[in-house]
């Protein structure tokens, strides 16, 4: 006999959601004006839910901190950001929990809204800055931001709290 789970995801334990960019470069524009730019670093798309908790934070600062995904001197994926002295530029992307199974039209109902998300962010990156001990490159969440970049690898990991591989 064959069993299917199917997800209910009215029962899903939030999570918090990375899409991380190994870049040569980065920035993002708002109205046309560049409100933050890093050099070689990471691209950090990050999205909450609500429920997400300060040790989502954390664990997620922490790994992305320590990540070894750049390059050593024989060319093996062993550096982590802080070890090449590399920047971070973070952007808020609730699009990150667009459900899309049913219809055309994503939807993102599993997005935590501004109230809850707003915190979330600003706390993440605070964690994030005393992680790498520098200051992190930031959109404005909520704005409509153009984000340019150079993907080096390329190499893009997604990482969520709740699961990870």
């Amino acid at each position: 006999m064959i069993y299917f789970l199917l997800r209910d995801v009215s029962k899903q334990v939030p999570n918090m959601r990375v899409v991380i960019q190994r870049v040569s470069h980065a920035s993002v524009s708002i109205d046309g004006q560049v409100k933050s730019e890093i050099k070689h670093g990471l691209l950090i798309l990050v999205g909450f839910e609500d429920g997400d908790a300060e040790k989502d934070l954390q664990w997620m600062s922490t790994k992305i901190a320590a990540l070894r995904i750049f390059s050593d001197e024989g060319g093996l994926m062993n550096k982590s950001v802080c070890d090449i002295d590399g920047e971070l530029l973070v952007i808020s992307q609730f699009t990150l929990f667009a459900a899309c199974k049913k219809g055309n039209r994503p939807s993102f109902i599993r997005a935590a809204k501004p109230e809850v998300a707003i915190p979330l962010y600003e706390k993440f990156i605070a964690m994030l800055e005393g992680a790498i001990g520098k200051d992190v490159g930031t959109g404005t969440f909520g704005a409509d931001m153009k984000v340019s970049l150079l993907n080096d690898g390329p190499v893009t990991i997604s990482i969520d709290s709740k699961l990870p591989e």
